[in-house]
């Protein structure tokens, strides 16, 4: 039995150490390619996007894959995590001059911030299961959105201000700054993202998420994801884990969001940026790439984020081209599950045979 074990743990940290292979080869081969000048700057400017969406489809993997449970407000963590990490950048201009450091403190913030939104949602949230679940967190989101959309926010020597009315009931001082300009977000941040720290950020998500599933804490989550009465009958607190997994999906969603907002010079809580297509989107990297599938969501986020920039020049062919790839993942995606189901339908079916014998 403990060679058994032993076994399944040497098969999982192969498994492990291919996936952070995967994205270590990648990170090379974009170097080779830049180095000898055969890469875009359309190109060059999808590759930050690129880790953005990797790591927000690996962590909604957490919620929808490991978990089981549908969440449609992912977006609204990264909006968190990408405004709270940019006003951090702005507002500490003066006190941290160095733009680096500024940054990887901003990285922290959005995590911590977004965490607390997932833990104060999550309370009430969790309580619910299956399309409730998803039509409250969709909610969460677009109150999440709408909130910062109205949001203003100053500073200056008597400390910040905060208004949901306009720039003029914030009562700064001359010398004052705005930082957050209700529909017209942040504007001014600097650009520190690179896809060196994306591909690193790449890794601590893997590292994270994989450390956990492979846990103890995992297995628990997981025999939640499988039989929620089986796992409480066991004392399993459902409530404790489920709560953890939220929370950890949506600080790495936070993390994520502090990534795409230090690659733009304005941020602004618009539908496009944050809004329902952009939660849908992540899910559709989750589904495509396998439910539970981490490998899978980061294969199909880089393929479904490059493609439609890659067909740009086939533009009567673009979009019917992207569909196609969608229903070939699809199609392949499913494939293997449908053959493992049938097999087990006819396991079952001969079992039943030799009983009636």
């Amino acid at each position: 039995m403990k060679r058994k074990a032993k076994g399944i743990k040497n098969q999982t940290t192969i498994q492990n150490f291919i996936t952070y292979a995967i994205v270590i080869a990648f990170w090379v081969f974009i170097q080779i390619w830049s180095k000898a000048g055969q890469m875009t700057s359309l190109l060059n400017g999808l590759l930050v996007p690129i880790c953005t969406y990797v790591i927000l489809a690996v962590s909604l993997n957490l919620t929808v894959g490991i978990l089981g449970e549908l969440s449609l407000g992912h977006a609204g963590f990264m909006c968190v995590g990408a405004f709270s990490g940019a006003f951090f950048t702005k507002a500490m201009a003066g006190a941290i001059p160095s733009v680096g450091i500024r940054f990887a403190i901003a990285l922290l913030v959005g995590a911590a911030v977004a965490a607390l939104f997932g833990f104060l949602i999550g309370i009430p949230v969790l309580r619910l299961t299956g399309d409730y679940l998803a039509i409250v967190t969709l909610a969460f989101g677009e109150i999440i959105k709408n909130l910062i959309n109205v949001l203003y926010v100053g500073k200056d020597s008597r400390g910040l201000h905060l208004s949901m009315k306009d720039v003029a009931s914030l009562n700064l001082e001359p010398e004052g700054e705005v930082i957050i300009k209700g529909a017209q977000g942040i504007t001014g941040t600097p650009k520190a993202s690179t896809f060196t720290i994306g591909i690193l950020l790449v890794l601590l998500a893997l590292f994270i998420i994989l450390n956990l599933v492979n846990s103890r804490t995992g297995r628990a989550i997981m025999a939640i994801r499988d039989n929620r009465i089986a796992a409480e009958s066991v004392g399993i607190n459902i409530t404790k884990y489920k709560l953890l997994a939220f929370t950890v999906s949506a600080s790495i969603a936070g993390v994520a969001g502090v990534l795409y907002s230090h690659n733009l010079s304005s941020l602004a809580a618009t539908p496009k940026n944050f809004g329902y297509n952009m939660s849908i989107m992540i899910l559709v990297f989750v589904v495509l790439g396998g439910i539970g599938n981490i490998r899978g969501s980061i294969i199909a986020a880089v393929i479904l984020t490059a493609l439609p920039e890659l067909l740009r020049g086939l533009n009567n062919y673009r979009m019917l081209i992207y569909a196609i790839v969608l229903i070939a993942m699809m199609l392949f995606n499913s494939a293997p599950k449908a053959i493992e189901m049938r097999e087990r339908l006819m396991e079952k079916v001969k079992g039943k045979g030799k009983g009636a014998a």
